[in-house]
């Protein structure tokens, strides 16, 4: 009689944690056969080679990765100014720009022409984000409000901002006043967009609610309809501040007398490749310094909500 022979049997001593640990968890819930009949490929769990928790320990941060390459970049740029791939007449190379940077430094044109420039974006953006905010809650409260408000806004929105420049010129000469209402209209609009859609988005139950505790009006706006629509403010905010630092650009062409834009229109007449490239650095600067400061407002005022 023919036998065949079977695999031998792991014994306690030979048998892997693994097993070991599934043998145990079913003896102790009364299931000693469940494991048996598992298949031993399955019950094999990944290992960690000698060396990977090191390497993941050690890992790069991702804002170190993605800064390099911006600095990459800003090498290749180097390497072709300074190989003559690049005319000076047409790109300055970035040793160029932060040498003539820190020229207007130190004789104070950058400062003057910094400051100018955020003057003319905090005048715009105290009267643009206000104006927005307050046509959003007439707009998102009142059916009345929003026959009256909302069709008009909606309509001049899809006006090219641009476009209006020369009628300000006529209604408002060449002076501050129509550069900052420029800004101005440029704010007000996704300020209005956003903070409307977030009023009429606001939950039923909440005014349901106020009616029952005997809130006013104002207490309404202020306790309920206010907080309730501030992430929506928000995310306007970012795309008012954007368009405020763009609309700058134009506003500063406008017989300007001081500002970033207006030193890019000075370099451009004399063919100033290095103080143009500067200002555009500038301009990305203030831009982003602005949105991270949005940003961290966003994450202050909103850690009532999940997931902050």
């Amino acid at each position: 009689m023919t036998t065949t022979a079977r695999p031998a049997e792991a014994t306690p001593a030979e048998a892997t944690p693994e097993v070991a640990a599934v043998s145990g968890g079913a003896s102790r819930t009364g299931g000693a056969g469940v494991a048996a009949e598992i298949p031993r490929g399955l019950l094999r769990l990944p290992t960690r080679r000698a060396g990977e928790g090191t390497r993941s320990r050690w890992r790069v941060p991702r804002g170190v990765e993605r800064l390099a390459g911006v600095l990459l970049l800003v090498a290749g740029w180097q390497l072709a100014a300074s190989a003559g791939w690049l005319s000076p007449r047409v790109l300055a190379g970035p040793s160029a720009v932060l040498t003539v940077g820190w020229d207007l430094v130190r004789d104070g044109t950058l400062g003057s022409a910094l400051w100018a420039s955020l003057r003319r974006v905090l005048w715009g953006l105290g009267i643009g984000i206000p104006l927005g905010v307050v046509l959003a809650l007439a707009s998102g409260l009142t059916r009345v409000g929003d026959d009256l408000v909302d069709a008009n806004v909606q309509m001049l929105r899809f006006v090219p901002i641009i476009g209006l420049q020369p009628l300000l010129i006529l209604w408002l000469g060449l002076g501050e006043t129509a550069k900052i209402s420029l800004i101005v209209m440029g704010v007000a609009f996704p300020i209005y967009v956003n903070t409307s859609v977030a009023v009429k988005s606001l939950h039923p139950g909440w005014r349901e609610l106020a009616d029952v505790t005997g809130l006013g009006r104002g207490a309404l706006i202020r306790h309920v309809v206010l907080p309730g629509a501030l992430p929506g403010f928000l995310v306007g905010l970012r795309l008012a501040m954007a368009v405020a630092w763009l609309l700058l650009v134009f506003a500063e062409q406008m017989n300007a007398h001081s500002g970033i834009g207006y030193l890019m229109i000075r370099a451009q007449t004399f063919f100033q490749s290095d103080v143009i490239v500067l200002c555009l650095v500038v301009y990305a600067l203030l831009g982003l310094i602005s949105d991270g400061l949005i940003r961290l407002l966003d994450r202050k005022v909103l850690r009532w909500q999940p997931g902050r």
